[in-house]
Formats: C-alpha cells, structure tokens, sequence
C-alpha cells in the first residue's frame, strides 16, 4: 500500500524539492499551503508521516504535532541550520525525527521511508512508543525474525513479552505455522513435563489417552515459554536435550520424536542471577541467550507514556462505545510521573477505569487513584549487575524487596515496641539536671531507682535523650547478637523477626 504524506509548505523551496524526491520515491503527497488547512487534511485523510518545513514553533504548527501525536501519525521537521539545540526542540514540541536545513531531498525521503516502516510494524505487532529502548527493541525484532535461533526475552511483568514473540514469530517465515504460548510458573513440575513433551496412554493416574504436548503441536512454528526461569531443574535437563537433539519422548513413551521449533523464552528475573543463584542450568542458560532482547520497564521510556494513553484511549473508546474527552495537563504530568510497577498492563486497565471514574468528561488528577497519585511504591524490582566476591543468594533476594514489604516490618516492630511491658525512661531535656544525663534504664527493668551507667549489663538496651527509633532498634540487635555469640538465627527469634529480616537491617546499619 502507498504511504501519504503531507507536506507544509512554510519554507517553499524546501517542500518543493521534498516533495519532487518522495513523488519520485513511490510516496503519495499532499502539499498544503497553511498550517490550517493542513490540520484540517490530516484529520480528513488520514497521511502516514507529516513533514513540516518550517515556522515549528508557531501556534499552527503546534496544534499540527499535537493532533498528529494524537493519532500516532509520525512528523519529520526541517530545523533551521542557525538553532542551538534541534534535539531538544524537537523533544519540546513532539518531533518523532528531525533534519536540519538545508536537508538532503534523498534523505529526507529516506528518514520518511523508515519511520512509515516502523509506524506499520508496530501497528501490526502492537508494540507502541518512540522512545530510543523501544526503537531499538523494534529494530531487533526485525532482525531477529528471520532467523531460527533461539531469543531471551527478560523483563518486568506487564512490559509485554509475549508480544515481542509475537510480533518475531509474524515477521518470521513460520508465521502460517502455529504460535503456541506456555506459563511455566503456572503448572507443577509433573504437569509442565507432560505439557511440553505430552504422555502416552497409561504412563501415570489419569493418563486414560494419548495426548500430545507443546513442542509437538508447535512443530514447524514458534514455541513460546513464558517465566522460564520458574522451571524446575530436572525439567530443565530435558529441555536443554530438545533443544540440542531436536527431538524428545513422550511422558512414559519409547519413541524418539523430532520436532522443528523455534524457542522463544520470556523472564521477569535476570537468568544470569538464578544461574549463580544455582536456581538454573548455565547450560540451559547459553543455549536460550542466543538472541536476546531486553524489555524496559515503564518508568524507563516515560516519553512514551503519553503515546501509550491515546492509544489505549482510542481503543477503549471503540470497546465501551462512549467518547474520551481526554486527560488535563496536570493528570497527565501525573502518570508520566508515575512508577507503573506493574508496567504497561497496568497502564491500560487504569486508562479503562477512566471511562468509569470520569464518563463524559476530562480527566482531572482527582480522578486518579491515590496509589499511583502519591508516587506508589518507589522499591521496584530492578535489574541487578552480575556481581563477584562470592555473593550470597540471600543478598540478592533482598536487593528485590520492595518498600511495602519494609513499611510493614517498620509497623510491626513500632507495635511491638508500644505492646512490650518494658518502660523505658524518656528524659525531658529541658528540665533535667547536668547529672541527670549519666542514668539510664535498662529494657525490661522495673524504673525503681536510678540506675549507673558502670552498673549496666553488656546485655541491656538503653534510651538516651536523643535516641531515634533506628538507635534502638541498632541497640537492639546488637544486645541478641551479643547473647546468641552471633547467630544469626537464634537472634532473629529472641527479636520475633524473621532472618530475611534480621539480615537486611544487619546490612542498613552496617554491622559485621
């Protein structure tokens, strides 16, 4: 199909010789001589790209980008030789490309060429955004697709794996065969086996008739396993040996079968941290990162969270049948702001709750959940470097805690405190005696008398004025560590805290 692009002609000479190049370059064009009537035809005709030639700034040419934008439709500008900083003008107004005066006619018709390219891909596979991580995910798509290699794809949930193994296996000379999907978390360890591999008749309880597993019915086409990090090891051994052999056995069969599929595998946790974790095959490993592609999260493309919102609004509006008036500039400054923990799948069932929490009219930032108006939970799961020196499983799981988990434990210790019979004696600064400074009161002791300092246990845990509750709690952990010679775990319980627990504030407050 012919792409269509409309082209101002603010600066006329350059439209000009624009326009001769894409005629001559298979495009349709359509030249407009106002800023007016221009708005006007892109509504009207729908074009695939807008070049505008000049006047960028003025009131026109904003209203132009702005309604483009909203219909995803790509804008090329011709910037003045003489501006001090063409990227961030176009960052500033919504450029998707930018050439600067006096542009080449060839390529011009070549940066036109390869965004209407993009814009089709991602319409076809569905992955939205201009962002430089999604334009580099997109340009590897294609370059993956051809091939049979196995592809790693790693991000966060709600990033939108299985559409980027979608959108390999469409692009792929499989794309007529079958796309089959399988969540390896969300089968026990005898189940995934027969699922991937199928059983014969008989082979366990239940098995009342042959069936046939994934690589089976995905022979010729793409395999797609979902949270392959999730699989259990002996599973994993039997994966790694169809990958190698091309072929498998059947849940108690005798037959060797061959299969012709390509594997394309999706993590939300770094592979590389389970190997060393010893939670996964480092065989496995290197025969899945053949190809690898990584997801970022939501809050890492911020710029193409607004691209994002006009689509899912468009979309929605068509499913509920009811108009979208739009968001106001300060809800939108909100969830561009917004750490999306749950990524892009959070995103759009939030925009689907608009159409509820806002029928008929715009979007106010009222009309956003508290959660993510606040900032919501700031301690995501994150890419973690490979880090050296022997580093301990139990350190890298607490690297992933989140703050909800960490506000909880802060709760649970402060009520423990308040409910614990110990008194503690709080001294008032401004009225107490120079002498007064040198008693304390030890945890758990009945406040009869005074108490020296020289008198103190090495076990007791003292307040003194101008203690916080981290002193305390340090104080605290300190005391059990003391009393248990330093283990970890006898500790943890004279605490009432958990290990994970005991572990990761040993690491705040840096005590060996």
């Amino acid at each position: 199909m012919t792409a269509k692009v409309l082209i101002t002609m603010d600066d006329l000479e350059a439209a000009v010789r624009s326009n001769a190049q894409l005629e001559d370059s298979g495009f349709e064009t359509v030249l407009v001589s106002s800023q007016d009537d221009s708005t006007k035809l892109l509504q009207r005709t729908e074009p695939d790209l807008v070049l505008l030639t000049g006047a960028l700034q003025e009131a026109p040419a904003t209203a132009l980008l702005a309604l483009a934008q909203d219909r995803s439709i790509s804008t090329v500008g011709l910037v003045e030789a003489t501006a001090p900083d063409p990227q961030a003008l176009a960052r500033r107004i919504g450029l998707t490309a930018w050439l600067r005066k006096p542009a080449d006619p060839e390529e011009v018709a070549a940066t036109t060429a390869k965004l209407v390219e993009q814009r089709r891909l991602q319409r076809r596979i569905g992955i939205l955004g201009e962002s430089p991580a999604i334009r580099e995910v997109l340009v590897k798509i294609e370059q993956m697709a051809p091939v049979v290699s196995t592809v790693l794809v790693e991000g966060e949930s709600g990033t939108g794996k299985e559409l980027v193994a979608h959108a390999i296996h469409e692009l792929s000379p499989r794309h007529q065969s079958p796309f089959i999907a399988v969540n390896c978390s969300a089968l026990p360890e005898t189940l995934l086996e027969s699922e991937l591999f199928g059983h014969e008749k008989g082979s366990f309880t239940g098995a009342a008739e042959r069936r046939l597993g994934r690589f089976e019915l995905a022979n010729r086409g793409t395999l797609f396993l979902d949270e392959v990090g999730e699989m259990p090891l002996t599973t994993q051994v039997k994966l790694l040996r169809v990958l190698e052999s091309r072929s498998f056995f059947r849940v108690g069969g005798a037959e060797s079968i061959k299969t012709d599929v390509r594997v394309i595998a999706a993590t939300n946790r770094s592979l590389k941290e389970r190997v060393s974790l010893g939670e996964f095959r480092d065989d496995l490993f290197y025969r899945l990162n053949v190809l690898y592609i990584y997801l970022p999260p939501l809050r890492e493309r911020k710029s193409d969270i607004p691209i994002l919102i006009r689509h899912f609004a468009r979309d929605l509006s068509n499913t509920h049948a009811r108009p979208f008036p739009g968001i106001t500039a300060g809800a939108m400054e909100i969830l561009v702001n917004a750490h999306w923990p749950g990524n892009v799948r959070q995103l759009r069932n939030l925009i689907d709750s608009m159409f509820v929490l806002a029928p008929g009219r715009e979007v106010k930032a009222s009309d956003i959940p508290a959660d993510i108006r606040e900032g919501g939970t700031r301690l995501l799961p994150m890419r973690v470097p490979q880090q050296t020196g022997g580093v301990q499983g139990n350190e890298l799981e607490f690297i992933f805690r989140s703050l909800v988990e960490l506000k909880l434990q802060v709760e649970d210790l402060r009520r423990r405190v308040e409910e614990s019979p110990a008194r503690v004696e709080v001294f008032d600064v401004a009225k107490a005696q120079p002498a007064e400074f040198e008693e304390i009161v030890p945890v758990g002791a009945e406040v009869t008398a005074p108490v020296e300092v020289a008198a103190q246990n090495e076990e007791d845990v003292v307040y003194r004025a101008g203690m916080t509750m981290a002193d305390v709690e340090r104080a605290a952990i300190e005391a059990a560590l003391r009393e248990t010679r330093g283990n970890r775990r006898r500790a943890a319980e004279k605490l009432g805290i958990g290990e994970r627990t005991l572990y990761r504030k040993l690491k705040d407050y840096e005590l060996d």
